[in-house]
């Protein structure tokens, strides 16, 4: 699974910044590893240098092998939970995709004797 990063300047995209959501979303997301080709993490702060609550957005998206990309986003005070959130929100968006897919790929049922 490819991770890739991008954020805008007035988050301080710095290495630092960068490894720690990183790990941090690659382990709330772990589980799904084999089953996406790609997630994309995209942080902002929404006010830049004014200030103000929840004004920093995380949104990440998810590309499943042979499926439609899966996004999600969420805000908070400060980056970090902003990707706490994201991740959390985007697991439980992808436990139920995959728990749909496995649910409608079984074999077809039986035809019934009379």
């Amino acid at each position: 699974m490819q991770v890739q990063f991008n954020s805008d300047s007035s988050v301080m995209g710095t290495e630092n910044v960068a490894e720690r959501i990183e790990a941090q979303v690659r382990e709330k997301l772990a589980r799904f590893a084999d089953r996406l080709t790609r997630l994309e993490i995209h942080v902002r702060d929404e006010n830049g240098s004014k200030g103000g609550t929840d004004d920093k957005a995380c949104t990440i998206e998810a590309r499943p092998r042979g499926g439609r990309a899966i996004g999600v986003t969420e805000h908070a005070d400060k980056v970090d939970a902003a990707a706490r959130k994201a991740a959390s929100t985007l697991a439980q968006r992808l436990e139920r995709h995959f728990g749909k897919e496995a649910k409608h790929s079984h074999d077809p049922r039986p035809e019934k004797a009379l």
